[in-house]
């Protein structure tokens, strides 16, 4: 299969980084003290509600593959390599991340760009379907009161994908998590099925329940070693009775202040890298390498 045409993959490219730097931008004119972020300003409003918010939540890592159970606010781009059953090499740019923000207290909204797929095969390459996420976190509590988390959300997607790159129909994935902290140790589970609103995703894909476990250990300031069990556990559709399991080790870094003197200070980069691998008979695809890039504000 002839790669994708150039043009193509520059914009797909510039999705991604765009955000960051947009973000980016944010970011450091509120740290600079400009109008808008001047005492009354929105941002600075916003930057300080978003920061009472999460000083009633653990300051865990986000974790590469399991969602966080917390809120978060962060501009984010993923990148995925997997191998398939017959050898190809399956690249995802982006891995449907984008943009989180805490608007108000208790509550988080995401907007996921669609991922580029490159298949290196037969299959012809293109983008995903794009998806929305809204999360209301209904308890939590930060290290000096209990060390906790428990949320539910819904991720909406929406069939954008080209070249049958993404669904044939709408879906919606209810899910519930929850983590509880030990010192530097944490453990986060959240659980959730994806459901389609229509044929023929109902009977290609059917029903699938998706189980993540996450345990973190931080090792001084910015080190975060993890290993994820990532579990898909299908109901009806082709793969109905089955189930695939991955065993994933990984390190996140971060989150690398913008200005580490300053406490108060938001905005900051955190990255990190692990492995997906099979422990199942069936699996789609083995040895996935993930690799993350955030730029927290």
């Amino acid at each position: 299969m002839p790669p994708a045409p150039h043009a193509q993959q520059t914009e797909m490219r510039k999705l991604p980084l765009s955000l960051f730097i947009l973000l980016s931008a944010m970011s450091l004119q509120a740290q600079d003290g400009s109008a808008s972020a001047a005492p009354g300003g929105f941002i600075n409003h916003w930057l300080q509600r978003t920061s009472a918010t999460q000083a009633k939540q653990p300051p865990w890592a986000v974790p590469l593959v399991t969602t966080y159970t917390g809120l978060i606010q962060v501009a984010r781009t993923d990148i995925l390599r997997q191998i398939t059953p017959a050898l190809t090499h399956t690249w995802n740019y982006d891995n449907s991340k984008g943009l989180n923000i805490v608007p108000w207290a208790n509550t988080e909204i995401a907007v996921d760009l669609p991922p580029y797929i490159q298949h290196n095969s037969a299959a012809v390459n293109g983008f995903g379907d794009v998806s929305f996420l809204g999360k209301y976190r209904i308890r939590s509590g930060n290290a000096q009161h209990g060390s906790y988390t428990l949320s539910a959300w819904v991720l909406a997607t929406i069939p954008t994908g080209s070249y049958k790159n993404g669904s044939t129909d709408a879906s919606v994935a209810p899910s519930v998590g929850g983590g509880k902290g030990f010192g530097n140790f944490d453990v986060q589970s959240t659980v959730g099925a994806t459901l389609p609103t229509g044929n023929p995703a109902i009977t290609t894909s059917g029903r699938p329940v998706a189980w993540n476990t996450v345990a973190q250990y931080r090792v001084g300031k910015l080190f975060w070693p993890e290993i994820e069990s990532n579990a898909t556990f299908y109901k009806g559709g082709t793969n109905d009775g089955k189930t695939q399991e991955f065993v994933t080790p990984g390190l996140l870094v971060g989150k690398c202040a913008l200005h580490p003197s300053d406490p108060k200070s938001r905005p900051g980069l955190a990255f990190g890298a692990g492995m997906q691998i099979a422990t199942s008979h069936f699996h789609t695809f083995n040895h996935g390498l993930v690799m993350t890039a955030r730029w927290v504000f």
